[in-house]
């Protein structure tokens, strides 16, 4: 008999019970070179397989077809193949998880090199959580995830994996990127305080040398502060790398200029040094969030006037904020309205504007529910850190490292008498 029929039949015999496909997983293991020397059989075989039933079996053959050099004709029959057996897989799949992660990261590659990464997100967001042993665990396939997210313009269905609090990560690598591709997708869906805290996450994570996803963070990192908070500030927090702390900035030159000049609240020198500096801009793939630190100037110029003014003609705003026009103006303070960046009357008649004070009394039922929410989340997170910090005191690793670094003599170590007895 065909040594491959011989092995499809195995698969079809040894996928019922747990000790039966134990003894199966034994049995690819050593056929893994074969199947990968016969690549070009491999499609035939997967038609007698159900992935339902023989996840593991069909997993193995679908990972040898794939790790071979695959064209866009190919890629459109393995496309619709990997899509299903994702979809159709069983828990088997937890006994080769690094061959489930090459399949789903093949399908990434594939959709990309057919320039439809759409295709490829509902299979990795099903992917991603059959994978996942919780909901707070991070797999690598979390960023994969994002980057079609990304690339096909599905910012919302990327959120969908961006609310859940995360504390388990395999991989340093796997943290940076779906903390980057997650920022960038808040920058689309214009959730800005948001990219800003995950953009954070990179900029502070522990790094013993920079790397180029926490170079490109912090210029974004440093756009997205002016836009959000009108503000930036070079010192990073303390508990951040002294690698981030001492090299960042020097990477990221024109971007710390960008805030300087930011800071002086004058919109002619902004734009002029926007201008000088566009191609650096634009080769960073920088330049639309530029011009929407650009916009954020007039607003935040036209948010100091509701501190000092209670009516003002859209002409003196125009003049005052240095905007073409009072029709400009209008437009501007239209959209921080709707925003909810102020809270103002336009009189169309006279081109008055009225500034009102925020009319949230706090004390709706939306509202009461809302802030207890928020109190319930703050509470289970506490309880997390305090197991976590339980956790780690009592990690051998962490106690074998932190008795290294401790002063190599110390007092209290000794006993040392008071008083010497001559």
């Amino acid at each position: 008999m065909d040594p491959l029929e011989a092995l499809v039949a195995q698969i079809q015999g040894l996928s019922s019970t747990s000790s039966d496909v134990n003894r199966l997983h034994s049995i690819l293991k050593q056929a893994d070179e074969s199947l990968r020397s016969q690549s070009t059989r491999l499609p035939s075989l997967l038609t007698q397989l159900d992935p339902s039933i023989h996840s593991l079996g069909f997993l193995y053959i679908l990972e040898a077809y794939m790790t071979s050099p695959i064209t866009k004709t190919q890629a459109e029959t393995a496309i619709p193949i990997v899509t299903r057996f994702i979809g159709a897989c069983s828990d088997q799949i937890r006994l080769a998880p690094e061959r489930f992660l090459s399949v789903c990261k093949r399908l990434k590659d594939q959709v990309m090199l057919l320039e439809a990464p759409i295709r490829g997100v509902a299979p990795l967001f099903t992917a991603l959580r059959k994978v996942q042993v919780s909901a707070e665990h991070l797999t690598p396939l979390h960023s994969e995830f994002l980057l079609l997210c990304l690339l096909s313009k599905c910012y919302k269905t990327g959120l969908s994996i961006l609310d859940d609090d995360v504390f388990e990560v395999n991989h340093p690598r796997d943290l940076f990127l779906y903390c980057y591709y997650g920022g960038m997708i808040c920058i689309g869906m214009k959730r800005f305080q948001k990219a800003l805290d995950l953009l954070h996450n990179v900029v502070t994570a522990p790094m013993s040398v920079i790397n180029a996803i926490a170079v490109e963070a912090y210029k974004k990192y440093i756009l997205v502060s002016l836009i959000r908070n009108g503000q930036f500030s070079t010192s990073l927090p303390k508990y951040s790398s002294s690698a981030a702390q001492r090299n960042l900035k020097n990477f990221c030159q024109p971007y710390v200029e960008l805030a300087n000049t930011y800071g002086n609240g004058k919109i002619a020198e902004l734009e002029a040094f926007v201008k000088t500096n566009a191609e650096k801009f634009e080769s960073d793939n920088n330049l639309g969030l530029v011009k929407q630190v650009v916009s954020s100037m007039y607003k935040r110029n036209i948010q100091r006037l509701t501190q000092t003014y209670l009516t003002l003609s859209l002409q003196d705003i125009a003049n005052t904020v240095q905007l073409n026009s009072p029709k400009e103006a209008e437009m501007h303070v239209l959209q921080m309205i709707q925003d909810g960046e102020i809270y103002a009357t336009i009189n169309q008649k006279d081109g008055m504007v009225r500034f009102l004070e925020d009319p949230e009394q706090y004390k709706t039922c939306e509202m009461i529910e809302h802030i207890d929410s928020s109190i319930q989340r703050i509470m289970a997170l506490s309880r997390k850190l305090t197991a976590m910090d339980e956790q780690i005191s009592c990690d051998q690793l962490y106690l074998s490292k932190a008795g290294r670094e401790r002063q190599r003599y110390d007092f209290d170590d000794f006993d040392v008498p008071q008083k010497f007895n001559i």
